[in-house]
């Protein structure tokens, strides 16, 4: 008898799914049952990316989108629920890093592309996407945060203001349908092998950070309606070092 898959005939809308992370996330949901709505703005990316899902048996929709159209990204819900009816998962993964310079000589337009890719597009997701995640049995969205949050780094002014409003948001989110069956958390990856922490830091040795694909499984299991967390924002590092075994005695 083949073995039910953790997000057997859910439906899942990965935004950033492209590359980095999103990718990653989008294939392990494939993996796992899924129906994977893939976002992304490189046609071609996502193309390659269905190409493997499919290979693997899975299935996905293609939606290429640039998350600073807001009417486009106001347009989904409808869209999905002409065809689905509901939506069981949200990965509001996209984003942007931005310039790394000081506050006073960041530019509106700089400004403006990060707030609205960061912030301002999650709540639009938030908006148009919460009536189908609430025609779900265990509706889920997971955001995906960052340690910059805490602003304690200069130079990273709009990144690490976008990513602590979007805490924000999500926990706001959180309690906000508390009493329902939706579940939102927040993800802070940490260190991983991206090309947006290429950009960052550009003199880190890659082979020294996790891959996107470790961080897969975490996702997963806050997308699975088994997941009763609420408003939490969960560390890779701290997830991983819960679930390693301990060291066998005299190994």
């Amino acid at each position: 008898m083949a073995t039910m898959k953790r997000l057997d005939g859910r439906i899942a809308l990965v935004t950033g799914a492209s590359r980095g992370i999103g990718r990653a996330v989008a294939l392990a949901m494939a993996h796992e049952g899924a129906h994977v709505i893939i976002t992304g703005r490189v046609a071609g990316a996502l193309e390659e990316l269905d190409d493997e899902i499919r290979a693997e048996g899975g299935t996905a929709t293609l939606l290429q989108l640039d998350l600073r159209k807001g009417e486009r990204v106001d347009q989904l819900g409808p869209t999905i629920y002409q065809r689905w009816g509901k939506l069981d998962i949200l990965v509001g993964n996209a984003g942007t890093l931005g310039s790394l310079s000081p506050l006073a000589h960041v530019t509106e337009a700089a400004w403006t592309q990060v707030i609205e890719t960061n912030l301002t597009a999650n709540w639009r997701l938030i908006r148009t996407l919460d009536p189908l995640l609430q025609r779900s049995d265990a509706g889920r969205a997971i955001f995906v945060t960052s340690g910059a949050a805490a602003g304690q780094y200069a130079y990273w002014g709009p990144y690490a203001v976008s990513k602590a409003g979007l805490e924000v948001l999500a926990r706001t989110y959180a309690l906000e349908v508390e009493t329902t069956k939706v579940r939102v958390n927040l993800v802070n990856p940490g260190p991983v092998r991206t090309q947006m922490r290429a950009k960052a830091f550009p003199g880190e040795k890659p082979e020294t950070l996790p891959a996107p694909d470790e961080l897969a499984p975490l996702f997963v299991e806050l997308a699975s309606p088994s997941c009763a967390s609420n408003g939490r924002i969960v560390s890779f590092r701290e997830w991983l070092s819960v679930r390693k075994p301990a060291p066998a005695e005299g190994g």
